[in-house]
């Protein structure tokens, strides 16, 4: 191998955990249902703004989402440590891809019902509170544990791909087309996508649950008790306190995403912009991944997780005080970057730090953290923004998150302090 390949190779992404069979399923199936699901993200914000006129509206959307991933998120996880992990991802696949079919049935009816889209949502994060955790916790199963950073930073960018693709393509087709017929395509393309993904875990093999010494002979539950279990835990480790905290920080004030459909219509004159607007973020996160071979070398990754961290809040910030579409579109990109920088590595610290018989429970916090964040984000953002308009609520939630999250790593330092085990033989 030549000096300018080896060169290459360090930055370009890792692609070995392909080589699994299993691992090269489920990122297929999942990277085309996350590619279907970004018509359905874009149609039901813009659906609910031209139901209501109000960005408070698309706010509840995140409150709809909320309260189910706080509930299954927490069971889903539990369950996945003590039912066979294919059997309960396929269980809760069926059940988002129905409300997909609901948000569909409705969009053909012309319902324009917002209570209607709530409920549908909802729904819909059920299923994927239970799927999330459950899919997180197979993966260290089908991959060798040095490269669970890799196939966290290839899933994550492969996602972020259809997040680019999917905004666009449902702007385009939204701004091509009324609303009614524009979001009712949209709900049909990621029905159809969907059903790749239900194949693809269909595929995968039986990974049912191993039994530890640990367990003292008591059988392990779904219930109140096993999720306790793993709460027991957590709160007995700090870096993963920490990298939850700031994570939850970063997406509750920076997260800016009910603001799209207003702004896209006040600043830009609405169509297709509303589509780049969603698309942004993920565009940073695809080139951050692409050339994210770096970031598994990196040995002091909780300071990187807080650099990023900042770096999001920070474009996130300048971001909304843009008034042109593709300075907006390239500061929210800069923080897509940053954002997938930050989530693997918070996926791969807790991967690492959880004992696979916790592992889904473990996930299943995550997964109440990482998707309930974004939706409080949501509230959030629509709330200040009926309050003190558009562009305070965006570019005030950026500037923010990155001064808290700064503020919460100096005062509570073991996220700062923390290395890979591989790196110091310990944990901390």
């Amino acid at each position: 191998m030549s000096q300018e390949q080896a060169e290459r190779k360090r930055w370009v992404i890792d692609t070995r955990p392909l080589r699994s069979v299993a691992y090269r399923r489920m990122w297929l199936g999942n990277g085309v249902a996350f590619f279907g699901f970004q018509f359905t993200a874009v149609a039901v914000p813009v659906e609910m703004y031209s139901i209501t006129h109000s960005s408070a509206w698309v706010g509840l959307l995140g409150v709809a989402g909320l309260v189910p991933l706080l509930i299954f998120g927490l069971w889903g996880g539990a369950a996945a440590d003590v039912v066979d992990r294919r059997k309960l991802l396929l269980f809760s696949s069926v059940i988002a891809w129905a409300s997909t079919g609901g948000l569909l049935v409705q969009g053909l009816l012309g319902a324009h019902s917002g209570m209607l889209l709530l409920v549908l949502t909802a729904v819909q994060s059920a299923g994927f509170a239970i799927s999330s955790p459950t899919r997180q916790a197979i993966i260290p199963r089908i991959v060798p544990p040095e490269l669970v950073p890799s196939a966290n930073t290839l899933s994550y960018t492969t996602t972020t791909a259809g997040g680019v693709l999917g905004p666009l393509a449902a702007g385009l087709i939204i701004g091509t087309w009324s609303t009614d017929t524009g979001v009712t395509i949209a709900y049909a393309v990621d029905a159809v996508l969907f059903s790749v993904s239900l194949w693809a875990t269909w595929r995968l093999p039986p990974i049912p649950p191993e039994l530890h010494e640990e367990d003292k002979g008591e059988k392990p539950t779904a219930g109140v008790r096993g999720i306790l279990i793993g709460l027991r835990f957590l709160i007995t480790q700090p870096v993963l306190l920490l990298s939850f905290g700031i994570d939850i920080v970063a997406m509750v004030f920076a997260m800016p995403r009910a603001l799209f459909p207003e702004i896209a219509e006040d600043r830009f004159g609405g169509g297709s912009a509303v589509g780049w607007l969603f698309a942004a973020i993920a565009i940073g996160s695809v080139v951050g991944g692409l050339t994210s071979g770096w970031i598994s070398r990196v040995r002091r990754q909780g300071v990187a997780l807080v650099v990023a961290v900042v770096a999001w809040g920070v474009a996130i910030g300048f971001a909304g005080l843009a008034h042109s579409l593709w300075l907006m579109v390239l500061l929210l990109a800069v923080g897509g970057a940053a954002d997938l920088v930050s989530a693997v590595y918070r996926q791969s610290i807790l991967q690492v730090y959880a004992p696979d018989r916790l592992r889904g429970r473990l996930q299943g916090v995550h997964t109440v953290v990482v998707a309930g964040g974004p939706r409080l984000g949501d509230l959030r953002a629509g709330a200040t923004a009926d309050l003190v308009g558009p562009a305070a609520s965006w570019a005030g939630g950026g500037f923010v998150a990155a001064g808290l999250a700064v503020v919460l790593s100096l005062a509570f330092p073991a996220l700062l302090r923390y290395r890979p085990p591989a790196a110091t033989g310990t944990k901390d």
